[in-house]
């Protein structure tokens, strides 16, 4: 189904998806989010007129059928950790479940948390409560894309290591080699090393295609 966006701020998240994409989201239980996600996958719904005079009805913003949306909503009492509750918001827990059964996943935002607490401690800029200067906007996008490529190229995750079909022995008099450390980005397909951090910087990046002017 096509996707009429309401905005010129949410073309670069649909364009990044495949066409006809549309993911499962699940946040917490920050209510803006809902604004933002519809905007971004939603469209104009031309109601039915229900009486025969009179003017035509206005026409609704509506998700798209194939939305799914879920909250997890965490209550607190005295700092501490007292229930959580999941709010379905589009789509349905049934279609939600067996989307994430598929994976051997449940509702969460362990992800989602995880990342972000690496952004916070990795850029300052987004930090809460930091003493930097973060040089307006531009200066925090450079700060971004410098973590994302540290993250995805240059740090192993633990979750992605491979097991070796044969212990390596190490160059000390440790135990051997069991695991070969992977990246995103080698889980992806993208290279077949562990960058270091001297390699990102001295890379050199093709050219951004611009637009053309005519």
């Amino acid at each position: 189904m096509s996707c009429t966006l309401c905005c010129e701020r949410s073309k670069p998240v649909t364009e990044v998806l495949a066409p006809g994409c549309v993911p499962l989201f699940l946040t917490d239980g920050f209510k803006e989010y809902q604004t933002l996600i519809l905007a971004h996958f939603g469209y104009w719904m031309q109601p039915e007129r229900r009486q025969g005079k009179g003017p035509m009805p206005k026409p609704r913003w509506i998700p798209r059928p194939e939305l799914l949306y879920a909250q997890v909503v965490k209550s607190y009492r005295c700092r501490r950790l007292v229930g959580v509750t999941y709010r379905v918001v589009f789509g349905t827990r049934l279609a939600i479940e067996q989307v994430l059964a598929a994976y051997g996943w449940t509702i969460n935002t362990a992800f989602i948390e995880r990342l972000n607490l690496d952004i916070r401690q990795c850029v300052a800029a987004v930090g809460r409560r930091v003493n930097t200067l973060r040089q307006g906007e531009p200066g925090v996008r450079d700060q971004l894309a410098l973590f994302h490529v540290y993250h995805n190229f240059v740090l192993p995750h633990a979750s992605l290591r491979q097991r070796l079909p044969l212990p390596e022995a190490t160059s000390g008099s440790g135990s051997a080699k069991l695991w070969r450390p992977c990246t995103p980005a080698m889980a992806a397909g993208l290279t077949n090393h562990v960058w270091s951090l001297k390699e990102v910087l001295f890379y050199r990046v093709p050219p951004w295609p611009q637009p053309q002017v005519w």
